[in-house]
This record gives structure tokens, sequence and C-alpha cells, in this order.
């Protein structure tokens, strides 16, 4: 087996969830994902603890997804209840053949369907969980990638020094901890604050995500004020979305536009009242990331980038008297800030043109 795949796997099991003898794991992983399925099986056996394995393809997703009458249903599987409420972690793994599988599913479909599925997903985000990816020709081709380059830039990214990432990313964690109003300019199309007071700065180096190599926090719901243009494309629900753009007024998007795929980004904005407020504001960190590829799991931890996600906020970000933003979905978007921008605490400028203030090369 490739070395990097068993390394992979390796994180994976002892770092990212940390399997213990006895637990019961619940690995989703399409058939494109066999290798690392096989080494995950193999690891988390010899930590004397049980896999069960689930996963679909994209097409058998889609065929159901295009067939199914919304109406029919009131809520998630119970098999699917029972399962995330037996097992103790679980790793989620994604390969594509094809990205753009279930792009002809109408968006209000895909909508109630994220609607249906979120008591599964709340509880499988209440268990130890990660998301990773396996370097798929799918992912490749949409990367603009060949499968070969993609596999080295993948690995790098995820085989890595990971408590050295989490030193340079705790610095960041400090300014956040004890900062109060953010702000983010970029060029003449983006600036937008927010308050994080009472919320909670989270380090990801190695845990939920694999890789890693964010930190990222809550917005006060109510707080959000001005407008961002995500300047970075986007897949959502199989489809490309560009050039999104929204104007925030006392935490609410109450216009939106994109030049792409635009009735894509209206269905979500209609998924529930929490679907139009922010949920994470996450800044990338991961120098090891150094390229686009249509892959949020990647994109989003690209140095020189923030994003922001609609809907859903993590539990982990919000304070204990503080209000969480629920909503059936979670929607990252990107913001480029390699140039003509920064990002603001208290005033204080913590980030110039991609550069931190604990950084070389910082710009006062």
């Amino acid at each position: 087996m490739d070395p990097r795949v068993e390394e992979h796997a390796r994180v994976l099991v002892e770092q990212a969830v940390e399997i213990e003898p006895g637990d019961e794991v619940l690995i989703s992983a399409p058939r494109e994902a066999e290798p690392l399925s096989v080494a995950l099986h193999e690891r988390i056996a010899e930590r004397g603890a049980r896999p069960i394995a689930l996963g679909k393809s994209g097409r058998e997703q889609h065929a159901f997804m295009h067939a199914m009458d919304p109406d029919d249903f009131d809520g998630p599987s119970d098999a699917l209840m029972a399962l995330a409420e037996a097992v103790d972690a679980v790793i989620s793994v994604r390969a594509d053949r094809n990205t753009n599988e279930t792009g002809d599913v109408p968006p209000e479909k895909n909508t109630a369907y994220a609607q249906l599925n979120q008591p599964f997903q709340e509880k499988i985000l209440s268990r130890r969980w990660v998301l990773t990816q396996h370097p798929a020709p799918g992912n490749a081709q949409r990367a603009e990638m060949s499968t070969p380059a993609y596999e080295e830039f993948v690995y790098d990214a995820v085989n890595k020094d990971w408590e050295a990432q989490r030193e340079f990313q705790e610095n960041l964690v400090e300014i956040l901890k004890d900062g109060s109003d953010v702000r983010i300019v970029s060029g003449e199309t983006t600036d937008i604050s927010m308050s994080i007071e009472g919320m909670l700065a989270v380090n990801d180096h190695v845990g939920e995500n694999l890789p890693g190599g964010e930190v990222f926090t809550a917005p006060v719901p109510d707080s959000v004020e001005g407008e961002v243009l995500f300047d970075k494309p986007l897949l959502a629900q199989g489809r490309e979305v560009e050039d999104v753009r929204l104007v925030f007024e006392d935490g609410t998007v109450v216009e939106h536009s994109a030049g792409k795929n635009e009735d894509v980004l209206t269905a979500v904005l209609e998924t529930d009242a929490g679907a139009r407020r922010l949920g994470e504001l996450g800044i990338g960190m991961n120098r090891d990331i150094d390229r686009f590829t249509y892959n949020m799991l990647f994109d989003e931890k690209m140095g020189d980038t923030v994003h922001l996600a609609l809907g859903r906020a993590y539990e982990e970000t919000v304070g204990e008297d503080s209000e969480r933003n629920d909503s059936a979905i979670h929607m990252d978007m990107i913001v480029d800030m390699s140039e003509a921008s920064r990002i603001e605490v208290d005033g204080e400028p913590v980030q110039r043109n991609g550069t931190f203030v604990f950084e070389d090369g910082f710009e006062v």
C-alpha cells in the first residue's frame, strides 16, 4: 500500500479522533476511497476497536435525490439515527468520480433533503468526528491537475507536522480570544464587521477536518453589518456558484446576488431563518495549501483567505451564555485576502495582504 495512505489513516485514527479500545467507529466512504478505507480498517483493528463501513456512490445519491419526494418523509432514516446514536466516532471520507453528479437535482430539493437530515447531522457532530479527502480522479480533474499531482498536493496538506501548525495558529487564537470586534476589508467590494464577544476561537490543526489549518469562531448572530463579495467560486449542491455578494443588516442577509447559479444561492438562503445569518468566521492558515482546487475542505484553509459560512454555528465556538445560530445548512464561502486587504480586531490590524502581524513581512 502507498505509505502516504497509511500515514493518512494513522493521523485520522490516532490524532484526529483518537480511537480507543472498544470503540465502534463509523467509516463513511465512497468506493473511490477504498485504499484509505482499507488502511482505516487495519488501523482501527490494531487499536482494539471495530469499524462499521457505510457509503454510497455519487450516482446512487443522485438517483435517490432525483426520484425522492421530500413530502414522503418526516425526518432522517430511523436506522441511520440508531447507528449515529450507537457509534463512538465517525470518519467521513470524500472522494468523487464526478464532482457535479448531483448538479441537476433542483436546488429546492437539495435544501429539503438537508432539512430532513438535520437531526442526523447534529447527532454525528456530537460524536468524535473528522472529515477528510482521498485524492480521487474526479477531484483531481476538478482541480485541473493530474491524478499524481493532486495526490502530492493532498498528502502535503494532510501528512505534516501538526504540532508546529498548532503552535503557529495559537498566535491568532490568543488575539481573537481577547478581542470583541472584527472587521474584514478587501478592495472596494468587501467591508464587513461583526462582534465575537462571548464566542470562542478554535485552533483547528488536526481534529474535525483533515487537513486542518484554520482558526475559526462564530459571530454574534445579529451583529454582522456590511457588504461582502466572495471572489472565489464554490461548489454547492453539485453546481458551481460564482461571485456571491451578500449585504447584511442587523445580522441578516437583506440583499444577495451571484454571477452564476444564483438560484442555488437563493434556495440556500430560503432553507430556514438561520440560513440568512452567519454561523462561522474562519481564517485560513495552512501554507501547504497554495492553490485553489474547488474543494472547500482545502480551499478554506489556504493562507491569505477568510471564509464565512451561512447557517449553522459549531457548538464549540459558542460561549456558554451566547446565542448559537441554528440552521439545516452550513455553507462556506471564501474571500481572497492576498491584496488590498486587512483584518482588524478591535481596530488594530492583525493581517494585511495575507500576512499576519506575528509573521515576517507584516506591513505596519
